[in-house]
């Protein structure tokens, strides 16, 4: 028997370095301390942003 939840394992691992890549890569970005809010929140929505943008495409 094959477990079924390994694939999901891999794609939250993916999507997990697309998080810490976000964030840090906004945080460099960032100057005051409202950018640095800003950097959090940013690095936690981009990975799913760019998600729903490929998928979008994909229908298109």
């Amino acid at each position: 028997m094959s477990d079924s939840k390994t694939g999901a394992a891999g794609g939250g691992a993916i999507y997990a370095l697309g998080i810490f890549g976000a964030l840090v890569w906004f945080w460099q970005q960032a100057d005051t301390f409202g950018e640095y809010v800003l950097a959090i929140v940013q690095g936690l929505f981009w990975p799913a942003w760019m998600v729903y943008e490929v998928f979008e495409a994909l229908v298109r």
